[in-house]
C-alpha cells in the first residue's frame, strides 16, 4: 500500500510507542514500572465526574456549535480574564478536541507550504510532526542546560528568516519543566512583535509550577503581543483530564474563525458531554489542584536528589510541569551486559531489559545524551524504579583498552 507522502514524512510517537511497550510488557506479567507516562496519576476530580453524568442525565448530548458551546467559551474567556489578565471575547476562543487538536488546528490555519517555524529544543514530540502535516518546515533552536533550557531574545533575533512565520513557546516545558519568567518573555515578544511573527503559547502545565515560581502568557507581556499570540490551554493536566479531551485556543477571531470552519469539517464540535464537565473545571473552585501541585513538587525533589547520586547522571531542578530531563552524557560508551551503550534510545531499551523501567529517550525531544522521566507515578514506584535504575547502571564498565 503506498501512503500519502504528508504521513510517510511523520514520525510515529516516541512517548506513546515507549508507554505502548511498556504497557504490554505488563500484561504479559513483567513488572514493570513507568516514567514515559505523560499524564497525572490522580484521578478526574468527583465535581467534575458529576458534572459529566448530570449532563448526561439531562440529555445534553447533542451537536454544539462547531467552535464549542456558547457558556464553556464564556468560562474560557473569564479565567483568562481572573487567572491571566486578558481579555477575550467569546468570537475570541475556540474549544478543541484536546490541546493537541488546537495546535494541529492553528498549524492548518496559518502555515502555507515552505513556511518556517521556530521550534526550541528540547521540545515536545508533536511540534514539528505537526508542522510537517500542514506542509511547514520546522527550524529547531538548540538551547542547553546553562540557558536553563529556555531560548533567548538574542537567538530568537538572529534566527528569523523571511519565511519564518510563527515561534513555539512551551512554558511550562514538556520535557525540560523550564518556566520563562516575565521579563524573558517580554524580551522574547519584543522580538516577536516587532518581526511579525506569530507566537503559538502552550500553557497546558500551567498551573504546574512549584517554589513559588509564577506562570505568565506572552499575550500578557506587551500591549499589541496579544495580536500576534495564539494561546492554547486545556484541562488535561491542571484537573486531570487527559482522556476527556477538551482544549481551548484563544487568538485573534480572524484566525479563530478559520480554525472554526476547519473544526467543522473534521471533527465537528468536541463532545457535548466532556464540554459541560471541563465547564465545572473552570468554573468552579480548583479542590483538588494544591494537593496534586504538593504531591509533584515533593516526588520533584526526590526524583531529582536520587539520580543527582547516580554515577554518571546530572538532573537539574525543574520548576514546573512533572518531568525531570537527566542528561546521562557520562553514563554512555560503556559496556553493559556485553552491549556497548551509545545512545539514550539504546539506554532506554536497556534499562526497560534490565531493570523494567520505561522511560523516553530525549532524541525524540531534540536532544541527545537525555532521558525523559515522569514522576506523575505513585512515590513507592519512583523507590523502586530508580533504585532498579541506579543498579542497571552500576553494571557498566569501561570498554577494553580503555580501563
Amino acid at each position: 500500500m503506498v501512503l500519502a507522502k504528508r504521513i510517510r514524512q511523520v514520525a510515529a510517537s516516541p512517548t506513546l510507542a515507549i508507554d505502548a511497550k511498556a504497557k504490554q510488557l505488563k500484561s504479559s506479567g513483567k513488572d514493570i514500572i513507568n516514567f514515559g507516562v505523560g499524564e497525572p496519576d490522580f484521578d478526574t476530580p468527583d465535581y467534575i465526574k458529576e458534572a459529566g453524568i448530570e449532563a448526561i442525565r439531562q440529555g445534553h448530548t447533542k451537536y454544539t456549535p462547531a467552535a464549542g458551546s456558547p457558556e464553556l467559551k464564556e468560562a474560557v474567556c473569564e479565567k483568562l480574564r481572573r487567572e491571566n489578565g486578558l481579555e477575550y471575547a467569546p468570537k475570541e476562543i475556540i474549544i478543541n478536541c484536546g490541546a493537541k487538536h488546537s495546535i494541529y488546528n492553528i498549524f492548518q490555519v496559518l502555515i502555507n507550504p515552505g513556511d518556517e517555524v521556530l521550534i526550541p529544543s528540547p521540545y515536545w514530540v508533536t511540534y514539528p510532526e505537526a508542522v510537517k502535516l500542514a506542509g511547514g518546515k520546522p527550524v529547531i533552536l538548540k538551547t542547553t542546560e546553562k540557558t536553563g533550557f529556555k531560548l533567548t531574545a538574542a537567538t530568537l533575533r538572529r534566527r528569523i528568516k523571511p519565511k519564518t512565520r510563527m515561534l513555539i513557546l512551551n512554558s511550562p516545558s514538556n520535557p525540560t519543566g523550564a518556566v520563562y519568567s516575565e521579563a524573558e518573555l517580554r524580551s522574547l515578544m519584543e522580538v516577536a512583535v516587532a518581526k511579525k511573527i506569530f507566537v503559538l503559547s502552550d500553557e497546558i502545565y500551567e498551573h504546574l509550577v512549584y517554589d513559588g515560581v509564577k506562570h505568565v502568557s506572552p499575550a500578557a507581556v506587551l500591549p499589541d503581543a496579544k495580536k500576534w499570540t495564539l494561546l492554547v490551554n486545556g484541562v488535561s493536566k491542571s484537573f486531570a483530564m487527559t482522556g476527556w479531551r477538551i482544549g481551548y485556543t484563544a487568538g485573534p477571531a480572524e484566525i479563530i474563525s478559520a480554525m472554526s470552519n476547519l473544526q467543522s469539517h473534521s471533527t465537528s464540535n468536541p463532545a457535548s458531554i466532556c464540554m459541560k464537565a471541563a465547564y465545572a473545571a473552570l468554573t468552579q473552585p480548583a479542590q483538588a489542584l494544591p494537593a496534586m501541585v504538593a504531591a509533584f513538587a515533593e516526588r520533584r525533589n526526590f526524583v531529582v536528589e536520587k539520580l543527582n547520586a547516580m554515577p554518571g547522571v546530572t538532573c537539574r531542578k525543574p520548576e514546573g510541569a512533572f518531568y525531570v530531563f537527566p542528561n546521562i552524557a557520562g553514563t554512555l560508551g560503556k559496556v553493559y551486559r556485553g552491549q556497548t551503550i551509545t545512545t539514550c534510545m539504546q539506554m532506554a531499551d536497556y534499562l526497560l531489559d534490565a531493570a523494567q523501567v520505561a522511560l523516553v529517550p530525549g532524541d525524540g525531544f531534540g536532544a541527545e545524551d537525555y532521558l525523559r522521566i515522569s514522576y506523575a507515578t505513585s512515590m513507592e514506584n519512583l523507590r523502586r524504579g530508580l533504585e532498579r535504575m541506579a543498579a542497571a547502571l552500576a553494571e557498566g564498565t569501561a570498554p577494553k583498552g580503555k580501563r
